[in-house]
Parts: structure tokens; sequence; C-alpha cells
């Protein structure tokens, strides 16, 4: 039944359009497909990444809680049914695309944070774990060549004043226009928003052309 209902979804994806309308090329839409199916059928063969086989796919564990996974996936799920089906799939990772605009990937950026989903980063926001993790990251790229280890304290106290760095008009939040600026001077920020591998699936991953049993697993649910 699970694949019946497979090839009944993958029949009503328009390949060229959907490569029209992302960074991708239809035989590399083609190829995500074969990504896409293994990690949707990976708990339930039913054509769709539920929340847990998302965890899976990340962590190999789909117990594993995640603030930075879950607000990823509501992102990827941009019917918001609780599912990603493929076309939702093939958009968002295309946003990852190395060719994908910069402000493509400013704006994904500021939902991931946007947490509450208000059309600003606010100062809470910012102290929980998501956006934490992204400036503790930052720091500790900035101090990787030194031995020098920070308290949590004084972490706190960088992250706080990066706030205030990027809430330039000091009004408590960070619109996208301060996410924008905060972005543009610190551009670590984004350094997670490109996957390199993308640019061309067929290179990166040469088994899925050259073994004929995946070609023609493609072509069974053309």
């Amino acid at each position: 039944m699970g694949c019946v209902c497979m090839k009944q979804r993958l029949k009503s994806v328009n390949h060229a359009a959907l490569a029209a309308q992302t960074h991708f090329k239809e035989t590399e839409i083609e190829i995500l497909y074969l990504l896409f199916k293994k990690l949707s059928s990976s708990l339930v063969d039913d054509g769709i990444i539920s929340k847990e086989e998302f965890q899976l796919g990340l962590f190999k564990n789909h117990k594993k809680q995640s603030l930075i996974a879950d607000r990823v996936f509501q992102l990827f799920d941009l019917k918001r049914d609780g599912g990603i089906e493929f076309e939702e799939f093939v958009r968002s990772l295309s946003i990852f695309h190395p060719e994908a605009p910069h402000a493509e990937k400013v704006s994904f950026a500021f939902q991931l944070f946007d947490v509450s989903q208000t059309g600003f980063i606010e100062r809470e926001e910012v102290k929980g774990v998501i956006l934490t993790l992204l400036v503790k990251e930052m720091i500790l790229a900035l101090l990787k060549e030194s031995d020098l280890i920070l308290s949590d304290d004084i972490i706190e106290a960088i992250i706080n004043k990066a706030f205030e760095d990027a809430d330039f008009k000091g009004d408590g939040k960070i619109d996208p226009e301060e996410w924008k600026e905060f972005v543009a001077r610190n551009p670590s920020l984004l350094k997670n928003m490109t996957i390199p591998y993308l640019k061309d699936i067929t290179t990166a991953f040469p088994s899925f052309v050259l073994r004929p049993d995946i070609e023609d697993d493609i072509n069974s649910f053309l």
C-alpha cells in the first residue's frame, strides 16, 4: 500500500516545473527522490517524511530531541500539516544550494530563529537554545586557535552583547532589516546555510547514476 501511495505522489510531481523553480536540474531532482524515498520509508513507508524520520536522518536516532531539528522540520513542512512531501523537501533543500541567493539564506535563517513566528527575533528567543548554540559556534570559531576557555557567564554576556549589537533600533527585538545588517557583519552565522554537495549531486554521489538497479528504481516511479 505504501509503495502505491509513493508512486502516485511522484507521478503528480512535475519535474521540469520543480527544476525551473529551484536550483536543481531535473536529473538531480530524480536523484533527490531516492534520498527522499529512503528517509520517508525509514519508519513508515507512506511517501512523507515525518518528524521522527527527519530526526532519524539527522541523528540516526528518531527519539533524540533537538530544538534546531524541530524548527528546521517546521520550516521544511511548508503546508504545516505535520509531514514533509517531496516537493516541500526539494524546495526547502534548494535554499541550501550553493547557488541560492544570499537573500534566501538570510530569510530562512531569520525564520529559523523567529521561533514564536512574530516577525521578530526577541530577546527570550536569543537566550533560547537555537540562537545560543549558533552564537556559541561563532564565538568558538573565533577562539579555535587559542587555548582560552570561557565560562558560561562570559558566554552569556557575549550573547547579550551580540543581541544589543543586532538590535540597533533599541526596541528589544531584531527585525528583518536588523538581522540582514547583523549577518552582513557576521557572515559566519550563515555558514551552515550552504551544503556544497548540492552543487552537483550526480558528481557528489556517482553511485546513483552508475548503478543500473538505481536507474531502474527511478524509472519505475515515473
